[in-house]
């Protein structure tokens, strides 16, 4: 299934901004193994641009490629205005990349890795410390700055890492994946210093495994599957690829269920579960006009839900496999 499109309904905001990544063809392989397939991918300063794809996808690859972690086989970048090719050094100049796993220096401490990457960018020593405490005090960390990084809570050692990363003030941050691992209120806490750093106009290339993730953070979302991008545009924009929208009703008996049955359009039918499923927008008014027909015929409904498409109906449709919901769900459930 292939739906990749221009989606020219984004908004001009959006495209009036000026392109942080420009990207045509990237192309990668080991060996016998193709990761990438000649991609495009443009990236607007000032925005979120979220990778989602399955395991295996190419995501990382992309991010190392761009980040001039490694080369491509093919295709060309410009990145924060910086040919990827002729000019690597400009580019790593302009960007911060903050990876799966921490990187900080767990013998020192919070403060202590801080000021060391301000020496590797030179920054000098009192302004290494300006900056330093300032990015304690802008993620939290002002209590834990003296205390080894043992001591810290994934959370913690997150919000330190991408503290690192700022230290040379990056206009384009690569994400990859970094709140895997993460519990819920760790994972919320960095999404809104995602959402600062986007407000400051930092650009903000994501990876995830979490679907909420992207849907919540990301203006465009680009899905990757064995290395070509089958699909890129708003959310909003992607769920409407996929139909499927329905209401599922469950009764107390069978009697109830097969009087529904008779003047319903019912897609699925479960006479064990004693639940029916039926196509819907969602919408208020045709809950209100189910509601009504049953009611019309006494028919008495014991659990009721209703389920629009979401970036895990456009996951599976789109690659096969489902993402991670990161403990949400579309579902909205009342009991009678």
């Amino acid at each position: 299934m292939n739906t990749t499109t221009s989606y020219g309904q984004a908004t001009e905001a959006a495209f009036a901004r000026p392109a942080a990544i420009s990207a045509t063809g990237l192309r990668k392989s080991y060996g016998d193994h193709l990761v990438l397939d000649g991609i495009d991918l443009t990236v607007s300063a000032g925005t979120v641009f979220a990778l989602l794809g399955p395991n295996g996808a190419g995501k990382t690859t992309t991010v190392q490629i761009l980040s001039t972690l490694i080369e491509a086989d093919g295709g060309r970048a410009r990145v924060v205005g910086h040919d990827l090719g002729q000019d690597p050094h400009a580019v790593r100049a302009s960007i911060g990349v903050t990876g799966q796993f921490s990187a900080v220096d767990a013998l020192l401490t919070g403060r202590e890795n801080l000021i060391l990457m301000a020496d590797l960018h030179h920054l000098g020593r009192a302004e290494g410390r300006r900056r330093a405490d300032e990015l304690l005090e802008r993620f939290d960390l002002v209590e834990a700055a003296k205390k080894p990084i043992s001591t810290y809570s994934g959370g913690m050692r997150r919000r330190l890492d991408l503290a690192m990363t700022l230290m040379a003030d990056p206009r384009l941050i690569f994400l990859d994946e970094p709140t895997t691992g993460l519990d819920p209120r760790s994972r919320r806490d960095l999404w809104e210093i995602i959402r600062g750093l986007v407000a400051d106009g930092v650009t903000i290339f994501l990876t995830t495994q979490y679907l909420e993730e992207a849907d919540q953070l990301a203006d465009r979302i680009a899905v990757l599957d064995q290395g070509r991008l089958v699909a890129e545009g708003t959310a909003a924009e992607l769920k409407r690829l996929v139909p499927g929208g329905h209401i599922r009703l469950r009764f107390a008996d069978a009697r109830n269920l097969r009087a529904a049955a008779r003047i319903l359009d019912v897609t699925s039918r479960d006479d064990d579960a004693l639940t029916l499923q039926i196509p819907s927008d969602g919408g208020v008014a045709s809950l209100q006009h189910l509601l009504d027909r049953l009611k019309a015929e006494a028919v008495s409904v014991a659990e009721l839900s209703v389920h629009t498409p979401d970036l895990d109906d456009v996951f599976l449709a789109l690659t096969g496999t489902r993402g991670e919901r990161g403990g949400r769900t579309t579902d909205k459930e009342f009991s009678a």
